[in-house]
């Protein structure tokens, strides 16, 4: 009797044991499975606007199409200058709230610019007329790097805020700008190759004060519409950006 007692709790034991061990392996993989799903969730929080593939997401700015002059070269949105300027272009989607990622590689001495919240309207003929701009330059051989006390520069906020100097990469290599613009908060923030630049108002008493000691001081419609496309700039100098995506925020 006493040996069928041992049998039994020696069993009982080896029972128990089996059901924590199942136990914890089941709550292991569930924190796996909650971990994978809160991982993709924020991924998939992001909206590919050019992966090297197509040019679906874009079209011209007050156009139907997309402008011939932007091209997909190795992977990479390439604006080849045509004979007539003008050509830039905006995301078919509109965005409020948003992160912004991309990467852009100037030609030497070339000049372009990353819009947002740009107002497509007949009454505007150019985006840069209603859309702040993150500037794209080579500082080293472009005029626009050596006037308006350095707003002009690379990664500036274009004639209002100057970049901080030793953030952006020279001519032909690439440059991460990572933009955030909440106007619930009313703030925008910018990092250049993955380092803090600086934060801004994007509406309000500041703002206005910023572009009032501008040259877009006496633009009606420029900075005025929160929501917008995102915008690519035509200055006439070959660019190439890739790897451009966004999130939206609440």
């Amino acid at each position: 009797m006493r040996q069928i007692l041992t049998i039994l709790m020696i069993t009982a034991t080896l029972v128990s044991c089996k059901q924590k061990d199942n136990k914890a392996e089941t709550a292991e993989i569930q924190e796996e499975e909650e971990v994978t799903t809160e991982t993709n969730t924020q991924e998939n929080d992001w909206v590919t606007l050019f992966d090297g593939s197509n040019l679906d997401q874009w079209r011209g700015y007050n156009a139907e199409g997309m402008y011939p002059e932007w091209t997909i070269e190795d992977g990479t949105m390439a604006f080849t200058p045509g004979e007539e300027g003008g050509k830039n272009i905006i995301s078919k989607d509109t965005y409020t709230n948003f992160i912004l990622s991309l990467e852009w590689k100037i030609s030497e001495a070339g000049n372009s610019g990353i819009f947002w919240s740009v107002h497509e309207s007949p009454e505007y003929k150019e985006a840069y007329e209603t859309a702040p701009e993150i500037q794209v330059l080579d500082d080293e051989k472009h005029p626009d790097a050596f006037v308006a006390e350095g707003t002009h520069k690379a990664g500036s906020l274009y004639d209002l805020i100057k970049a901080p100097d030793g953030l952006i990469h020279p001519a032909g290599e690439w440059n991460l700008v990572e933009l955030e613009v909440n106007h619930n908060t009313n703030l925008a923030k910018l990092k250049l190759n993955g380092k803090d630049a600086f934060n801004f108002p994007v509406h309000g008493e500041e703002w206005d004060a910023m572009v009032a000691d501008s040259k877009f001081k006496d633009w009606k419609g420029f900075g005025k519409y929160p929501t917008g496309h995102i915008g690519l700039q035509d200055h006439s100098d070959k660019v190439w950006y890739r790897n451009i995506k966004i999130k939206r925020l609440d």
